[in-house]
């Protein structure tokens, strides 16, 4: 079966080099669809038949980006992908393998040292785990974030195909059902750019599905940081309005097409750090505080 990678790309650098990793390391069936959002990029890479690329003359966001390339897919999965990352050999083959219909899949996450595309050193061990944080932690960034969780590594190391509560976003798995069923992303509420994993790892479990890690393959992930900088950019007040948002929507039990509330997920994974004890009741003062209904 057919996998159809989706590579949303706004300024990307190292755009070329995640196309032939993604098409050199495959083991089966592929196509590549790099979306360049509102740029142009020039290489042989983009003449591979295996190669589907969409053009925006205008910047419409990462979501959008998805979306259209979710379109014109042909492969009975979907696997999306940031621009500047790596994988191991038949990282495909491994997905594919353990991938039930209603999962979406992450591969463990490395670091990647993208001016000689190699994995870079960094002394610590893969990411795997990921928490959903409380939305008010911080009072100066209220919103769900998938934050790394060390402790759940730790204590299950071992388990090689495991329960994911949120993720951060870079790189997912899925069936290309599970992604129409999903619906897409969203353009209402969230903005162009935020909170793309929280939607679809909520989602997912709240409608009875899983997100899980799966440890028998990688990615190197780069960060960017100060060095490369933004490809996409998002303003202040457009990530402050998507994340108040989600924060709503799913702390209120928002999504008419769930089979639980938001509780299934956090008792699932409890405890969950950030999480307070008594944070239903403190969801009451937050969602009078900020005029939740």
């Amino acid at each position: 079966m057919k996998v159809s990678v989706i590579i949303p790309s706004r300024n990307e650098k190292f755009l070329p080099q995640t196309i032939k990793d993604v098409l050199d390391k495959a083991a089966g069936d592929i196509e590549v669809i790099p979306v360049l959002d509102g740029y142009t990029c020039e290489d042989p890479i983009f003449n591979d038949k295996r190669v589907k690329l969409i053009y925006k003359p205008e910047v419409q966001g990462m979501r959008s980006a998805i979306n259209s390339a979710a379109i014109v897919a042909n492969g009975e999965f979907l696997m999306k992908t940031d621009a500047h990352c790596m994988f191991a050999q038949g990282y495909d083959s491994v997905l594919k393998a353990e991938c039930d219909d209603n999962w979406i899949v992450i591969p463990r996450r490395i670091s990647l040292e993208a001016e000689t595309w190699s994995i870079k050193d960094t002394g610590k061990s893969p990411v795997d785990y990921h928490y959903l944080s409380w939305p008010y932690a911080k009072l100066g960034e209220i919103g769900m974030h998938g934050n790394v969780w060390n402790e759940r590594a730790r204590n299950r190391k071992d388990i090689l195909i495991d329960d994911e509560m949120s993720t951060q976003g870079s790189c997912w798995f899925m069936t290309r059902d599970h992604f129409e069923f999903l619906g897409g992303f969203s353009s209402v509420g969230y903005g162009t750019f935020v909170q793309e994993a929280q939607e679809f790892g909520n989602k997912t479990w709240l409608s009875g599905g899983r997100m899980v890690i799966n440890k028998k393959t990688w990615y190197a992930h780069l960060h960017k940081g100060k060095q490369y900088g933004r490809g996409y950019y998002i303003s202040k007040r457009e990530m402050v309005t998507g994340a108040l948002y989600s924060a709503d929507y799913w702390m209120n039990n928002k999504w008419a097409e769930r089979k639980y509330d938001i509780d299934y997920l956090i008792e699932r994974f409890w405890p969950v750090p950030t999480w307070p004890d008594d944070w239903k009741e403190q969801q009451a003062y937050w969602n009078k505080k900020l005029g939740n209904v």
